[in-house]
Parts: C-alpha cells; sequence; structure tokens
C-alpha cells in the first residue's frame, strides 16, 4: 500500500505508531504475547535477564505510560505464562523460555526493522532520533504537569 508523503505532524506520528504496532501484532500473533508484555519481557532481557522489580516498573510504566498497577499486572502475567519468574531478593528474571519466544520474535522482527530503515542514511536516522527525542520530551512534560 502506497501513500501520500505527509507533513511532519500528530498525525504522521500517529499513522507510523499505528503501522509499527500493527506489524507488531503480527509478529506476536500466535506467541500468547500482548504488546504491553511484549514491551515489558524486552525491558527485562534486555536489562541481562534479571531486573529489579521496582525499576522494571518504572522502566515500563515510563515507555508506555501505565501505571504501576498495570505493569505489575503484566509482569503476573509473565510469569503465570513461564515467561518471567520471580529471581529472588526483589528481582524479576527471564525464564529459558522468556528468552527463547522473545529471541523468536525478535529475529522476525528483525528483517522488517532493516526493510524499514536499514537504508536511510545515519544523518537522517540522527536527525529524525533528535526530533523524536524532542517531541517525546515535550510530551512527557505535558503529562507530568496535573
Amino acid at each position: 500500500m502506497t501513500t501520500a508523503t505527509q507533513t511532519f505532524g500528530t498525525a504522521l506520528i500517529g499513522q507510523t505508531e499505528k503501522a509499527l504496532n500493527a506489524i507488531l501484532d503480527r509478529q506476536l500473533a500466535g506467541t500468547g504475547i500482548t504488546e504491553p508484555q511484549w514491551v515489558t519481557l524486552t525491558l527485562t532481557v534486555v536489562s541481562g535477564g534479571t531486573v529489579a522489580r521496582a525499576e522494571l516498573i518504572h522502566r515500563v510504566g515510563s515507555a508506555t505510560q501505565s501505571t504501576r498497577a498495570s505493569v505489575a499486572e503484566r509482569i503476573a502475567e509473565l510469569t503465570a505464562a513461564g515467561l518471567l519468574r520471580d529471581g529472588g531478593e526483589g528481582h524479576v528474571q527471564v525464564t529459558d523460555e522468556g528468552r527463547e519466544r522473545w529471541t523468536q520474535v525478535r529475529a522476525a522482527i528483525d528483517p522488517i526493522t532493516r526493510r524499514l530503515w536499514g537504508d536511510l542514511s545515519p544523518e537522517d536516522l540522527a536527525t529524525a532520533g533528535r526530533v523524536l527525542n524532542t517531541v517525546l520530551a515535550r510530551a512527557n512534560a505535558v503529562l507530568a504537569t496535573p
């Protein structure tokens, strides 16, 4: 499907986010993992496989704008599914099954990611990163204001 080039703004950001989530949802289909669970599992794996529960809740909450209670539910769901476990001393740990499932999904996503922006110049990617980080910081500031 081809779309007309759009001017940078909320519509373009929103449509891009929706398209990227649709791609992720396709890769997660049949895995038993939802998108919010994927973020939680990913942040556990990239933290070395073991992370302090409070830190994981903070990281996931910040990344997804979710409440602490909601993130704790995702951790409980992933634990019940055997993808995470209590790592002792207030830590959460990825299980072998969790790491294997994460690796399978990641392996499916990587070639798609390369097709999406692998041929873009480092300068363009740096510019996009700066712009999106600026917008994200400003959006987070708005969310932090009552």
